[in-house]
């Protein structure tokens, strides 16, 4: 029975840490939801507004429901431009490439002119060079992007992640916070990237993956509950078939049992 209960134990814990497990990943999932359904509401909110300069938005830490603003900024781009890799534009891997505007205003603007389709079993394409002369951006307004600091930290030209803190750490420029996706300019990239627009507004699959993880969560303590009362039921039928087996009659005569050491059957 010891042995037993230390099983019981044993699994207890087992399934208490895939069940914590769970939950998290669900709760994740329901905080995934939320960020895809505020910023869905901020592109609602912004799609009709007038395009403005970027001094009128891009004045403090864009937060979730500062972004998808329409901004227009005049200036030329830095020669340095950094590769951000691991993207994806409607179902193409790629990268996408982030130059630095300085602005007629004297500001350092991040600019993300575009993605950057990868062939099939290639490496990232090359970067396009950078634009040359003044140029007049008009784009969406995005706040930065927050994860690994690794992820956050360019290596070289290349990044993982597009963070106006990070990016102007590593120029040793004063960035202003968030960047820009570019819709056009004038003249025109001709860089050969593809605008990569507002997303689509959709809620995509956080709900049901939620429902599923909690769905597990369900079944590891359903699991746990149904192997003891399994166990128990095993016992239960064990100790049954031992009383039973005391409580039957002795062995008939004839059988080996029954002959006693002086040869005689059925005792003395």
């Amino acid at each position: 029975m010891r042995r037993q209960v230390m099983r019981w134990i044993s699994m207890g814990v087992l399934v208490v840490v895939l069940v914590t497990a769970f939950i998290m990943l669900g709760r994740w999932q329901l905080d995934r939801l939320e960020q895809r359904r505020e910023r869905n509401s901020a592109v609602v909110a912004h799609e009709n507004d007038e395009v403005q300069h970027y001094t009128d938005v891009m004045n403090k830490t864009i937060e979730e429901g500062d972004q998808w603003f329409t901004v227009t900024a005049t200036g030329t781009f830095e020669p340095q431009q950094f590769q951000v890799r691991y993207r994806t534009h409607d179902n193409a891997y790629g990268t996408e490439v982030v130059g630095v505007l300085t602005t007629q205003e004297g500001d350092h603007l991040l600019v993300d002119r575009g993605f950057l389709a990868r062939e099939s079993g290639q490496p990232d394409g090359e970067m396009p060079p950078v634009m040359t002369g003044e140029v007049t951006i008009t784009g969406y307004v995005h706040r930065n992007e927050y994860g690994d600091e690794n992820a956050q930290t360019p290596h070289g030209d290349q990044v993982r992640l597009i963070n106006s803190d990070s990016l102007g750490e590593a120029l040793g420029m004063d960035l202003v916070n968030g960047y820009v996706i570019l819709i056009e300019s004038d003249p025109a990239d001709t860089g050969g990237l593809t605008p990569l627009g507002t997303p689509e507004l959709t809620e995509g699959s956080h709900f049901s993956y939620a429902l599923q993880w909690f769905s597990f969560a369900a079944i590891a303590v359903g699991g746990l509950v149904v192997l003891i009362r399994a166990d128990i039921r095993d016992r239960k039928k064990a100790k049954r078939k031992a009383a039973e087996a005391a409580a039957s009659p002795e062995s008939p005569v004839g059988s080996p049992d029954a002959v006693d050491a002086g040869g005689k059957v059925g005792g003395s």
